[in-house]
């Protein structure tokens, strides 16, 4: 379990150093910014690589989503959940800590700003309502536990999956980036809305509301599709 919780927290670190720090630090820096499409890809390339590094010991979560839509579909153990979430929250805080001291050290450092934060309303990219920012981030952890429950399937082949994943996260971002900045993981949310405070903490409730009840509904229907399956 030591090594398992290990690999959990090493793989949220990573999805948040990178997937935020792509946002923070090189979406729009002068003349070279990666953009949306950029950001979009470098979360995806996140889950891609750490699920490949690290995927073979805890089974590459790094979500807490991720880990209670596999318990809903019989693919996890309900012991397991407490401390597998503990160590993706502590993931996300430290890489958000550690992105935090990369921003604060830039020579015109006044404030860190949005800082990838998630949000709906006037915290949102495109000022859209909380029941669009809740029904995108249902439908969309939805499609992702989907994808990454198929992909793991035992009737497909073996290996691939960490591809779908990565893939299946990149297109969420791309769709809903404009959005709410895109959550569907309540750790990533978590981590940088301590840094900011204010609206990112009293919206924070929606992105782990709504990732668990999108990633549930996809257990128990992956579930009724599929029935009892071997995991690859």
């Amino acid at each position: 379990m030591t090594k398992r919780l290990i690999a959990e927290f090493l793989g949220t670190f990573w999805l948040v150093f990178g997937g935020c720090g792509s946002a923070v630090l090189a979406a729009t820096f002068p003349e070279v910014g990666i953009g949306l499409l950029g950001v979009a890809f470098a979360f995806g390339l996140t889950v891609l690589t750490m699920a490949y590094a690290v995927g073979g010991i805890s089974g590459g979560h790094f979500n807490p989503a991720v880990s209670i839509g596999l318990l809903a579909a019989g693919r996890f153990p309900a012991k397991d959940i407490i401390p597998y979430v503990m160590a993706q929250v502590i993931g996300a805080i430290l890489a958000s800590a550690v992105l935090y001291s990369v921003v604060s050290g830039k020579a015109d450092f006044t404030s860190i700003g949005g800082f990838a934060t998630n949000g709906y309303g006037d915290a949102s990219p495109g000022k859209y309502s909380m029941q669009a920012a809740l029904v995108t981030e249902v439908m969309l952890t939805f499609m992702f536990l989907m994808i990454i429950l198929g992909a793991t399937s035992g009737r497909v082949p073996a290996g691939f999956a960490p591809i779908a994943i990565g893939l299946a996260l990149t297109l969420i971002h791309l769709i809903s980036i404009p959005v709410t900045n895109t959550s569907v993981n309540p750790a990533r949310s978590t981590g940088p809305a301590l840094f900011v405070g204010g609206i990112a903490l009293q919206q924070l409730w929606l992105f782990w509301l709504a990732p668990i009840v999108g990633a549930i509904l996809a257990g128990f229907a992956h579930k009724t599709l599929m029935g009892d399956e071997p995991t690859a």
